[in-house]
């Protein structure tokens, strides 16, 4: 079984970058960042069943199927993914925010993949969501944080 995990640190308070990891309207801001796809029904509620919208490659219609699972405000999230609607194949993602002494260190987690495949698509979403932290979140979390100022 393969998986990935991506850990990044902000200077920023646990709510905050709590509020842009989770809230549908920053979600959107950042998530388009390294190719990632926008989300569609989004919201950290458990039961909540959403959809992330991106560009369809060969072999792929560019929908992932996701649901919430568990939330733990502003600690962790965990939802599932699928890439197919009708696929058995579901993954886990989960986001784990522990504060620091300078700020929030965010660990991001997918694990579940399968076979070659799924090995395969573990490296390349590893790549897209180190993009999202390392270049999509940090600009939505200085815009939201001078918003708050």
């Amino acid at each position: 079984m393969s998986q990935y995990a991506v850990v990044h640190e902000y200077d920023y308070p646990i709510d905050e970058v709590w509020t842009v990891l989770t809230d549908p309207a920053y979600v959107a801001q950042w998530t388009t960042t390294g190719q990632g796809g926008r989300p569609e029904g989004f919201a950290a509620i458990p039961g909540t069943k959403f959809r992330f919208i991106g560009k369809p490659t060969i072999g792929w219609a560019g929908i992932v199927y996701c649901e919430v699972i568990a939330v733990d405000r502003p600690r962790s999230m965990h939802y599932t993914w699928r890439g197919d609607q009708d696929s058995d194949d579901v993954t886990d993602v989960n986001y784990l925010l522990e504060e620091t002494a300078g700020g929030t260190r965010v660990t991001w987690t997918h694990t579940g993949f399968t076979g070659i495949d799924g090995f395969a698509m573990s490296k390349l979403l590893a790549r897209v969501r180190r993009k999202m932290m390392t270049d999509g979140i940090p600009p939505v979390l200085a815009a939201y944080h001078a918003s708050r100022i």
